[in-house]
């Protein structure tokens, strides 16, 4: 199986995808913005590796991708923080990770849905891309769709 995270400090999305490249769990990670920002980390930090742990309990193989952040970006420098923390956790839990810049994701769905070249995919590009892919699922958020794009 593979988990799939988008980090994010407000709603880190994450997805378990089975080999056939089909959704088998989905979730999220929130925080609220008046917690102090290390405490977010650590919350976030440790809701990962409980994830990973129960994801281990379900796989004999199980593959993490992650999304890194984009640097000079909003807030380039907490969600650089987030990264450092998750991958604390994927390295605690002995995790070989792949690591995916945000427009190799999109270019995995922009190919997905057969976009014309130039297309600049969106929120609601990924979000169809996902629920095209995984016709079963009824609802998914773009943070989750983001995640499975990852996986």
């Amino acid at each position: 199986m593979i988990l799939g995270l988008d980090p994010s400090l407000r709603a880190f999305g994450w997805t378990l995808i089975d080999d056939n490249l089909s959704i088998v769990d989905k979730g999220l990670f929130s925080t609220e913005a008046d917690i102090i920002f290390v405490d977010r980390y650590i919350y976030l930090r440790e809701e990962l590796r409980k994830l990973i742990q129960e994801c281990k309990k379900k796989t004999e193989r199980l593959q993490v991708g992650i999304e890194s952040p984009i640097f000079n970006d909003l807030y380039s420098e907490g969600m650089y923080g987030l990264f450092l923390y998750s991958n604390e956790a994927l390295k605690l839990e002995k995790m070989d990770v792949v690591f995916l810049t945000p427009n190799q994701v999109k270019s995995h769905a922009h190919e997905f849905l057969q976009r014309p070249k130039g297309w600049k995919m969106q929120k609601a590009d990924m979000v169809e891309a996902c629920k095209k892919a995984n016709p079963h699922v009824k609802s998914i958020n773009h943070h989750q769709s983001d995640a499975y794009w990852v996986g």
